[in-house]
């Protein structure tokens, strides 16, 4: 069976050439780590599905969609401006918004697909 072609890293201007089944060339996956990490290792464990639920419970709406005029029960806590590893914003309860899972699948491919790299 013929083996699937390389293709060019995904970090923005690499023209490196890398097998299937990477995204980063080695130069440039230490600039990536979440993309690397599993869910617990980027901080998602037991503690934060803990306070997540006690967020929801008291923020029970869709922000996005109460912006609309929808009453959208909310079943995600999103990070308004994305934590990168940062655990002092990541626990930040004031970057933290109830979002439904559309609005958040939305709002997040959005913020991946034109990601700010800062060097």
């Amino acid at each position: 069976m013929p083996k699937r072609p390389d293709h060019p890293c995904s970090h923005p201007g690499c023209p490196a050439l890398i097998p299937s089944g990477t995204k980063y060339c080695e130069k440039h996956r230490a600039k990536h780590p979440e993309e690397i990490r599993s869910a617990s290792g980027r901080g998602y464990g037991k503690a934060w599905q803990r306070e997540s639920k006690r967020f929801l419970q008291s923020h029970p709406l869709c922000a996005e969609c109460a912006k609309a005029g929808r009453y959208v029960k909310a079943t995600v806590v999103d990070h308004i401006i994305p934590n990168r590893g940062d655990q002092k914003l990541f626990w930040d309860q004031d970057n933290w918004q109830p979002l439904c899972k559309q609005c958040h699948d939305r709002k997040t491919w959005t913020e991946d697909s034109h990601p700010q790299y800062h060097y």
